[in-house]
């Protein structure tokens, strides 16, 4: 498979944000969002095993791990590095577009779905199908640029009842939607969603990598 890099960090995102985490990220995507943060991973990376990739995730000596990108179900090698992460004891996320199919992944794995709003020009590609396979530990994303994406990541909780009984995440695009604007109206409509701030773009430089 094609790792574009692999560290430990500081998880920034999701309801895992705050722990240590240890980080494979895969090379190659299929969207190009406007808002993209990694467009460094497109096409930059070299070729691992999954035996590789597992070598050194172990040397980070961290229980829990994300496969991201990118894109990672791109790499047709990421169910089984899940599976056999899983089976090694880590807690293991995964963080996908929603563009493609998320059913080959093992049921041991939390999946944290992109929901791309209009202003990533990507929400065309979602795989709406995905929805009703998500588990009650999985989580949904929507990065929220403007107000026209907020009122379409509403609108699209309304229109499927079973996100609402998973973590939603409404993560404002870092350094173009204010956020306290964005907590202004969450508060405004009372949604029971969760206010997500990329914690290692405050932590280090917004354009750091391998944080």
């Amino acid at each position: 498979m094609k790792i574009n890099e692999i560290y430990k960090s500081i998880q920034g995102e999701s309801s895992y944000a705050g722990q240590p985490c240890v980080f494979i990220r895969t090379a190659g995507c299929n969207l190009r969002c406007d808002w993209c943060d990694t467009t460094y991973a497109f096409y930059d990376g070299r070729e691992m095993s999954v035996e590789a990739v597992l070598a050194l995730v172990e040397t980070h000596a961290c229980r829990l791990v994300e496969l991201t990108g990118g894109e990672p179900l791109l790499q047709k090698e990421a169910p089984l590095l899940v599976a056999r992460l899983s089976d090694a004891g880590y807690t293991v996320l995964v963080e996908t577009s929603g563009s493609l199919d998320i059913r080959s992944l093992d049921p041991r794995a939390v999946v944290i779905m992109d929901i791309k709003c209009p202003g990533s020009r990507m929400s065309g590609a979602m795989r709406w199908e995905n929805i009703p396979v998500l588990k009650p530990t999985d989580q949904v994303k929507f990065v929220i640029k403007d107000r026209a994406d907020y009122d379409w990541a509403v609108e699209i909780l309304e229109r499927y009842p079973l996100l609402t009984r998973r973590v939603a995440l409404f993560s404002p695009v870092f350094g173009a939607m204010d956020p306290r604007l964005l907590a202004d109206w969450i508060l405004e409509d009372g949604l029971s969603v969760r206010l997500q701030l990329q914690l290692h773009k405050y932590i280090w430089h917004p354009e750091a990598r391998g944080v």
